[in-house]
């Protein structure tokens, strides 16, 4: 039987790519504010739990990947889609029997920790002060966000805990770093953080895919870039990630500095 997944936000970037990696293989539904093309969607804001309920009956998986980015938008429209959205998501979920969710949140959750060393200098390319090999950030790591939208999507994670402790239902965290466009690095912090926008499909695949086993856990989701403070190893782990990109193979002089 084909698994039924049901992805909000499927419009934006991260979600296009998650669609081309898993169309064709996965009957897919789009909770979206507005229409999919090729998909079938349901149009209706996250912040709205009575309007979204009906998206999820029969969905086997939820990936939430709808958002507000970035702090400009203020906190009452961070608040309203980013941690109110969530809860309505893990709430209609769990009210319809889903089996796992998989929770988009973002690296912003610990990037507060690029103010100390050695992290300030491997952002800012700084590598011939810092010593190798240097700590790395992981699940266990005590979160320190960057800016309101860090603190929401940390908000996020707690929420996960909470549904997936409460309940059968399966809630796993993804910290996804800079996805782009270009898909490529494209300023000097990228090479420690850049996560190709196949290797982000391919991690939201791997979570869709875990064993039961994997009742929560958070991951983070960069590629294998030669800077990154980012533990992916428990990724590699537990999921069996794989990544293909590498930040530094963009670099014009190929030395990876």
């Amino acid at each position: 039987m084909t698994t039924k997944i049901l992805i909000t936000g499927m419009s934006g970037l991260i979600g296009g790519a998650v669609q081309r990696r898993l169309a064709g293989r996965y009957q897919l539904t789009a909770l979206n504010r507005r229409e999919v093309p090729g998909v079938p969607t349901v149009q209706a804001d996250i912040s709205d739990l009575d309007a979204i309920r009906p998206a999820f009956a029969g969905q086997d998986v939820v990936v939430h990947l709808a958002a507000v980015l970035g702090d400009r938008a203020g906190w009452p429209a961070i608040n309203r889609v980013n941690i109110d959205g969530t809860y309505n998501v893990l709430e209609a979920a769990r009210e319809a029997g889903v089996k796992r969710v998989v929770f988009a949140s973002s690296g912003t959750v610990v990037a507060g920790w690029e103010q100390d060393e050695p992290y300030a200098s491997l952002v800012s390319g700084a590598y011939d002060r810092v010593q190798v090999p240097w700590p790395m950030l992981t699940e266990q790591t005590p979160v320190r966000p960057r800016g309101l939208y860090g603190a929401s999507k940390a908000a996020g994670e707690a929420l996960a805990r909470a549904f997936a402790d409460g309940g059968e239902m399966s809630v796993i965290c993804l910290r996804i770093g800079r996805v782009v466009a270009e898909d490529r690095p494209v300023n000097e912090r990228d090479y420690s953080i850049w996560c190709s926008q196949s290797d982000v499909a391919q991690m939201v695949e791997r979570c869709i895919t875990a064993p039961p086993s994997v009742h929560f856990d958070i991951f983070y989701a960069v590629s294998e870039n030669r800077w990154g403070y980012r533990d992916i190893a428990h990724a590699r782990q537990r999921l069996g990630y794989a990544p293909e990109g590498r930040a530094e193979d963009y670099r014009t002089n190929g030395d990876g500095k």
